[in-house]
């Protein structure tokens, strides 16, 4: 089943939304190869091919260097990322894996800690729109070929 055609009211709400959310990374001042990374990690975490596949090729259009990309799944163990891009990744990670430690208060504090209240809230909407993409497409099982 193709959740966006079954039912086309709700897929727009979450466009919208999703919308909302990118207009609201950019009025916070998110670089938005940044905004990519986001999505890319949240994607890697959840094993959905259709939006790495996606955001990917958004990142190299936007410029974003193939050696940050593939270094991505491990950026706390890199020196590619900086202050800003580290915390904006942790508070991600923290929201798409809710489960395993309920975003613990820590990451928040450090994340607030280099980023503004709207970058913060910014990294919290993005995460939660591509979280719920993932979940679209996965469950929809999106074809992904070559």
């Amino acid at each position: 089943m193709n959740l966006s055609k079954s039912d086309p009211a709700a897929y727009a709400a979450l466009l919208a939304m999703n919308k909302a959310a990118s207009e609201a990374a950019q009025a916070a001042d998110l670089d938005p190869k940044l905004c990519e990374l986001i999505k890319i990690r949240a994607s890697q975490l959840n094993g959905c091919s259709y939006c790495l596949r996606m955001h990917t090729r958004d990142a190299l259009k936007l410029g974003e260097s193939s050696d940050r990309l593939a270094v991505l799944p491990a950026w706390r163990e890199s020196e590619y990322f900086t202050a800003v891009e580290r915390a904006a990744l942790a508070l991600s990670e923290s929201i798409t894996l809710v489960s395993v430690d309920q975003v613990p208060r820590d990451t928040y504090t450090m994340a607030s800690s280099v980023l503004t209240d709207a970058q913060v809230s910014a990294v919290a909407w993005l995460s939660a729109a591509i979280n719920m993409f993932n979940r679209v497409a996965i469950t929809s099982r999106y074809r992904v070929a070559p």
